[in-house]
């Protein structure tokens, strides 16, 4: 995978990993004369105000934009209550303190269709493969435990099976209506289960395949 392309301006710095871009184009629908596809360098850091720049990247759902602040102003901090939204007929938009297969984050669009050459991440695949899927699922029928203390949630994607949420976690519709809230979840990556967008071990049935941990 490519590296992250930066691009240096008078007061901020904006990195751009193509690898997890999903094109949901809210960097060039917000912000056109900041981020535009059809010139080069596509990405001009002077072209706005720095908080208006700061705020559009925080909405940049797959993390594949970042930034640094050059001026002395706060660089992001994660959302304060991990969260895993359900997007209809796409994949997991996970926000909060993440650690995703080993690498630091606080932004990402993880993939549940199975279709992704780019896992765990999602890189569109389930457009053209047609995957539909719910992002309004039932919430699960038991109750939900107390508040779970912030913390960092760890993200581990399993060879051939799911991806393993570890640490305090809120699994909400895509309209943030909670349908999980606990410490630990296995969440379905095959797009096959039944009980999306939780596992329940049919990537074992249909042969799922899919690399474990970059460091196991």
């Amino acid at each position: 995978m490519a590296k992250p392309r930066s691009y240096a301006g008078k007061d901020i710095e904006i990195s751009f990993d193509m690898g997890r871009c999903i094109h949901a184009r809210n960097c060039f629908l917000k912000l056109p004369q900041v981020f535009d596809p059809e010139r080069r360098p596509w990405v001009d850091p002077d072209a706005a105000p720095v908080e208006e720049i700061t705020a559009m990247i925080r909405t940049c759902p797959s993390g594949a934009l970042t930034f640094r602040r050059l001026d002395g102003g706060l660089d992001e901090a994660p959302a304060p209550q991990n969260r895993a939204a359900v997007l209809e007929n796409g994949p997991l938009a996970l926000a909060g303190e993440l650690r995703v297969d080993g690498e630091p984050m606080v932004r990402a669009t993880l993939c549940r269709c199975g279709r992704s050459a780019n896992k765990p991440y999602c890189d569109y695949a389930h457009v053209k493969a047609g995957f539909v899927a719910t992002g309004e699922p039932a919430p699960q029928e038991k109750e939900a435990p107390p508040e779970v203390p912030g913390g960092t949630l760890e993200v581990i994607p399993h060879e051939n099976g799911p991806l393993e949420a570890r640490g305090p976690l809120e699994v909400t519709s895509g309209t943030g209506a909670r349908l999980h809230r606990g410490s630990r979840a296995f969440l379905c990556r095959c797009g096959q289960s039944a009980n999306k967008p939780f596992c329940d071990g049919s990537h074992k049935r249909v042969g799922f395949e899919a690399p474990g941990p970059r460091d196991s």
